[in-house]
């Protein structure tokens, strides 16, 4: 008989613009329950930017159609796409990280499309990464990054695909029918 293995959980971690944090307290999610929430290295990706950018992120789940395949990745051979807004550029050059590696026992999977990760108790992170560069982070996990004028064209035909994605950030987008000055 065949020995059993414990499944292979992926790294989780927590993005910040904060250096030297030292714990992670729980705090009070929309539902008012106390958690604190990490992200998977599977999505980390959708992170890699300052805190309060708006973002469009996708990718091709195993649902996605052949025509959402070939009409939002017919021009990239990255696995995921994260789009932001052009007044965001500077920023997100100029951002320094620091991914906080937590050990995964404590920590449960919440949501496994997302690769959001919970804990109710204290967190110590056992690791801190810093990125000085986001968009060469980026780059180097094969991620495409798409600067536009405006994200809401872009989010709504996501909503309306059969892709995976995540919509975050938007309320700090430009209103819809704004569009930078492009001078």
């Amino acid at each position: 008989m065949g020995e059993l293995t414990r499944p292979v959980r992926e790294r989780i971690w927590h993005v910040s613009e904060t250096a030297g944090i030292p714990r992670f307290q729980p705090r009070a999610d929309a539902g008012g329950r106390e958690r604190v929430w990490a992200i998977g290295d599977s999505r980390l990706h959708n992170y890699l930017l300052p805190r309060d950018c708006p973002r469009v992120t996708f990718y091709a789940a195993a649902t996605t159609s052949a025509a959402d395949r070939e009409r939002f990745f017919s021009v990239s051979d990255a696995e995921s796409v994260v789009a932001i807004e052009r007044g965001w550029l500077d920023r997100v050059r100029n951002a320094r990280l620091f991914l906080y590696e937590f050990g995964p026992d404590d920590f449960e999977l919440t949501d496994a499309i997302a690769a959001y990760w919970t804990s109710e108790r204290t967190a110590t992170p056992v690791d801190c990464t810093v990125v000085d560069d986001p968009l060469a982070e980026l780059t180097r996990r094969a991620v495409e990054l798409r600067v536009l004028s405006s994200l809401w064209p872009l989010r709504d035909a996501v909503v309306a695909s059969t892709l995976g994605f995540s919509i975050i950030r938007m309320r700090n987008a430009l209103p819809r029918g704004a569009l930078l000055d492009p001078a």
